[in-house]
């Protein structure tokens, strides 16, 4: 990995403290000059990553966003209006921004000044992007009890890391990892005794493979395979055996950007099929004026709404207040990914055999809202937490 210390900063307007409708406004603008369908196609079909439109993104400064080295972090509000139009016009590249964010939030309170100018610094940049690697074959939900990737910590401070992980999202061409292991054995609790560490995806013992999945298909997401990766001491990211209590703490925000994009995702689906069935003609009119589909229609519009009313209310509670309401995150999560399998859903139905038609965004909107019914939790699972956080019943699990 080739990383220098000394970067531009970010393009943004004034001193960085635009309105949402700023921010909106200006994404809005750069999104229509550099997204493409036909560029989305392509990156869907061959499964390939758009480089360009990420190191653009980022040098616009929509992953730094209000975030400074040492100062400010970025605003929840701004992160999820960057997400859901993402996920309304360029789907993969918003999932991909997730896993950026997370890196974000936690370089920017974990890490020391030398790894937040060196592996920070160039991810505002747009010269380098990171992978978050935490999943493991034998783990869902229980990854932190299932854990059996491994560092092991030699007598000069460093680690050697054994294991794998898999459905980690751009792990092949990213910069660097961010990579949870088991540095000590269960005690009294499985979330204790796991580290963080930033490992350059260029050290030796690394190796990755491709996963064919039906949807978010422009993010490759890969197996790796660790052997002997060799780490210094300081590439450790946090505390020593309190690394999944950090990643812990970042899980309302990682709610609130999934839920973001989930919302964008039903918003284009949504769009999409309105002009389609205002045009589309059948029995001498068009379909739109058939009462039964103007009923489905509305009925994912009052989800799409409803969704972006409770992830505002989420967002801005995690922005204002002391403490965020993880319970109102979950549920503006739980919102969004049904109204984005809702909402393709009628979608698909109403289009007919032109649905299927793969030149066409209404499959890949199907197709990528389906990762939300399981990330960053199982829509069962945040049932659960709600139903213990918000509205008090005996815990279920």
């Amino acid at each position: 990995m080739s990383i220098t210390t000394e970067h531009p900063s970010p393009r943004v307007n004034g001193d960085g403290s635009e309105s949402p409708e700023e921010l909106r406004t200006r994404l809005v603008s750069f999104l229509d000059e550099h997204v493409r369908e036909e560029n989305l196609v392509a990156h869907d079909e061959n499964e390939t990553y758009d480089v360009e439109l990420f190191r653009a993104l980022a040098k616009a400064g929509f992953v730094q966003l209000e975030s400074r080295i040492g100062g400010a972090k970025a605003k929840h509000r701004s992160q999820t209006i960057v997400l859901e139009e993402l996920g309304a016009r360029a789907t993969s590249m918003g999932v991909s921004f997730v896993v950026q964010y997370m890196g974000v939030e936690l370089l920017h309170s974990f890490g020391t000044a030398e790894q937040q100018e060196r592996f920070l610094a160039p991810l505002f940049a747009g010269d380098a992007k990171m992978s978050f690697a935490l999943s493991e074959p034998a783990g869902g939900t229980d990854v932190a009890r299932a854990m059996t990737t491994q560092a092991v910590q030699h007598p000069d401070g460093s680690f050697l890391i054994n294991g794998a992980k898999k459905w980690i999202g751009g792990a092949s061409d990213a910069d660097y990892l961010i990579v949870l292991a088991r540095t000590s054995e269960i005690q009294r609790s499985s979330i204790d005794g796991i580290t963080m560490f930033i490992v350059p995806r260029s050290t030796p013992g690394i190796e990755t493979q491709a996963i064919d999945t039906m949807g978010i298909r422009a993010l490759e997401q890969c197996d790796i395979q660790f052997t002997d990766v060799q780490v210094p001491a300081e590439l450790v990211l946090g505390q020593v055996d309190k690394g999944f209590r950090h990643v812990l703490g970042t899980l309302n925000g990682e709610r609130l950007n999934g839920a973001a994009v989930a919302l964008g995702i039903a918003r284009g689906a949504l769009d999409y099929i309105v002009g389609y069935v205002k045009e589309r003609h059948a029995f001498g009119r068009p379909i739109g004026a058939f009462q039964a589909l103007q009923h489905k229609l509305v009925d994912s519009s009052v989800k799409v709404e409803s969704a972006r009313l409770l992830l505002e209310k989420a967002a801005l509670a995690s922005d204002e207040l002391a403490g965020a309401d993880e319970a109102l995150s979950a549920m503006a999560k739980l919102a969004a990914a049904d109204a984005a399998t809702t909402t393709t859903d009628v979608g698909m139905r109403a289009m007919g055999g032109w649905g299927f038609l793969r030149q066409l965004p209404m499959q890949r909107y199907f197709r990528d809202a389906r990762l939300y019914t399981f990330a960053p939790l199982t829509d069962d699972m945040i049932r659960n937490y709600i139903g213990e956080q918000h509205l008090g019943l005996p815990r279920s699990y």
